[in-house]
């Protein structure tokens, strides 16, 4: 292997946040268990967000106290305030996640709050991380574009960015909230923000809306990011961006990166066999490409 990435998976909450039913918790805590066992370093297993908001994940504490811990990977949740820190402190989270967005409406929608009136509310929750001894990273969403502003100007992502890094988030993931992002603008943004910032404390989160996750993907490494966040099975969207589609299936980064030669520590059977099991468990196929090819073959499909 002439390389190697790193692929956080955030199924479990990124993915879950946004289904129509609630998933019961053991099946949360079996699916945790389950990428544990396959070989991630990071996953993001639940959010600490008002039931109220986000109601999928009302069971966060119970998932927290239920799954198995394995050693040398690291169990992170979505904290939106002070009190969402001190109930993920209270489980144990190994890691903390704040979020806010690069757009003035978006930002509004999904958290109540102007970008202004944001960071006082972060401030604290990445002190306490911090103080706590635990990582804090930073999602900013609809990097590449709104749902209801359109482009967003990459001042205005920068200028987030910067922020964020100034109150002590260790790690910024770039999201493609909507998935409008093309290759030359991905590559663009990055460069950009590698003239102030490590691309070590980077990541890049992709949606797959119009099919051009996977090619971000790409421009993102090309440029120099090694950190990548994806969805078991193609999992997730976003219930404040209407009509965003799953994050990228982890299962298509796999398929990418282990025919471009390049280590992930992760076993890819392993995740087709978690991504055909969580279709089981949903009753409704996963958007993955891999797993479209996998059901292909187990029908025994075929093509002149």
């Amino acid at each position: 292997m002439a390389d190697q990435v790193v692929l956080k998976e955030v199924g479990p909450r990124d993915g879950l946040q946004n289904e129509a039913g609630f998933v019961p918790t053991d099946v949360k805590v079996e699916l945790v268990n389950r990428l544990s066992e396959a070989g991630f370093q990071y996953i993001e297993v639940s959010s600490f967000v008002h039931p109220k908001w986000i109601p999928q994940l009302a069971d966060a504490a119970d998932v927290f106290h239920q799954i198995h811990r394995k050693e040398g990977v690291e169990y992170s949740a979505l904290v939106p305030n002070e009190r969402g820190l001190e109930r993920a402190l209270e489980v144990g989270v190994d890691a903390v996640n704040v979020f806010m967005s690069a757009s003035e409406t978006h930002n509004l929608k999904n958290i109540n709050k102007s970008i202004a009136d944001t960071f006082p509310v972060l401030e604290p929750v990445i002190r306490g991380a911090k103080q706590a001894g635990k990582p804090v990273r930073g999602y900013v969403s609809t990097v590449f574009g709104c749902p209801y502003e359109g482009p967003v100007a990459v001042e205005n992502v920068l200028s987030v960015c910067y922020r964020l890094f100034e109150l002590g988030i260790d790690e910024l993931s770039l999201g493609d909230t909507i998935g409008v992002a093309v290759p030359t603008q991905v590559r663009s943004v990055v460069e950009t923000l590698a003239k102030e910032v490590d691309l070590s404390r980077i990541a890049l989160h992709f949606h797959d809306t119009r099919g051009m996750a996977v090619a971000n993907v790409v421009a993102g490494y090309d440029a120099g990011v090694r950190v990548f966040d994806g969805s078991v099975g193609g999992l997730g969207g976003c219930p404040y961006a209407p009509g965003a589609s799953g994050n990228v299936a982890t299962d298509d980064l796999l398929y990418l990166f282990d025919g471009m030669g390049i280590a992930t520590g992760i076993d890819s059977q392993a995740v087709a066999d978690i991504t055909r099991w969580f279709e089981e468990k949903l009753g409704r196929p996963l958007p993955s490409h891999a797993r479209a090819v996998a059901r292909g073959r187990e029908r025994g499909a075929s093509c002149d």
